[in-house]
């Protein structure tokens, strides 16, 4: 369902040309190009568009910004072809951190690019794993890995790449959904719970690593349906779970589904995807594909781990705003960049 496939290959390439000490974007322009310049505001647009994209604070939010992620260098694309506007749109995007998806090849190359990169800007990684075997119910994002002996490879690979540095996982959107749903076969229901909880404790042995189990959102299953499921995936010994990954619903209604569940599985605390939930949820089309690049959708809450409530841990950008939830409503296969719905996100965005 949640069609965020992963583009984490070009993000390790980057973050290996950030480590071979390369600069990612153009100079950020003299005081005189600026709007009162003799170059004019156009001249200044650009150059604002233009300039290296910088770290958030870490009191705010200790995440890495990619400086060469797609929408960095969208946002100077569009300037040098004449579109200031868009360019400063996609700038909103560019200038918050967004979660890294690994990739189903050489997880350990990227896992340790994008979290070397993370810790010599003094920021932590945010990945998300999402390579469960049979994924996503032959949807959009089908695919995975081949068995279980692959997905446990490839998890080691992963844990390996991560190393001692700091970094907060996501681990299997929609995975633990679809043992909830009925949606995965029968036939491979218990191996995916073993993989699962094998997946969260090997990931906890690294010393700088965190793990948020997904535990879907409000409008999927109740908190009733999910406990069980999340305490069979390994849930004990995670950090917590992760809600509304993928999705658009509300930071309100998603803190409330947090805390409901959260008091079913021993108070553990959980993390909220505000990246495209600026709107809330769409509720015009086919309520089967309301999940999927809906229109008139925002940019949520940024980033942060200032929530004001202790059982939230962070606001976070984990899906990529801009990337395609599958190909549906004229969107490109999921996960790739989609340029007119980001500039559109951003633009409803507050």
């Amino acid at each position: 369902m949640d069609g965020s496939a992963v583009r984490a290959t070009a993000l390790a390439a980057s973050a290996l040309i950030l480590l071979a000490g390369c600069s990612s974007g153009g100079s950020g322009g003299s005081g005189g190009d600026g709007p009162d310049g003799p170059d004019g505001p156009d001249r200044g647009e650009r150059a604002a568009s233009s300039a290296p994209v910088g770290q958030r604070p870490r009191a705010e939010v200790p995440y890495w910004v990619d400086p060469d992620s797609t929408a960095a260098r969208e946002a100077v694309a569009y300037a040098d072809r004449g579109d200031p506007k868009s360019a400063r749109l996609l700038r909103k995007i560019a200038e918050q951190p967004a979660a890294s998806w690994i990739g189903p090849d050489d997880p350990k190359a990227q896992a340790e690019a994008i979290t070397t990169a993370a810790t010599e800007a003094g920021r932590d990684a945010l990945l998300v794993l999402y390579n469960i075997p049979h994924r996503d119910c032959g949807q959009y994002s089908k695919g995975g890995a081949a068995d279980g002996d692959a997905y446990r490879t490839w998890i080691d690979e992963v844990a390996d790449g991560i190393g001692a540095r700091r970094a907060t996982v996501i681990l299997e959107p929609d995975a633990v959904l679809h043992l909830a749903d009925g949606c995965t076969p029968e036939a491979f229901r218990e191996e995916r719970y073993g993989l699962l909880g094998a997946a969260v404790e090997r990931l906890g042995r690294q010393a700088g690593t965190s793990v948020y189990l997904d535990a879907g959102n409000p409008g999927w299953r109740t908190p009733d349906a999910l406990f069980e499921p999340l305490r069979r995936a390994g849930l004990a010994q995670a950090d917590g779970f992760a809600v509304n990954v993928s999705n658009f619903f509300l930071t309100a209604e998603s803190v409330d589904f947090g805390k409901r569940l959260s008091a079913r599985v021993g108070g553990k605390p959980f993390v909220i995807d505000t990246s495209r939930n600026g709107n809330g949820s769409y509720t015009s089309g086919d309520p089967g594909e309301n999940w999927c690049n809906p229109p008139g959708r925002a940019l949520g809450e940024a980033p942060t781990v200032r929530t004001g409530d202790p059982l939230v841990k962070a606001y976070l950008w984990i899906k990529r705003p801009g990337e395609s939830d599958g190909e549906c409503r004229g969107g490109p296969r999921a996960g790739e960049w989609w340029a007119e719905y980001a500039v559109g996100l951003a633009r409803n965005g507050a």
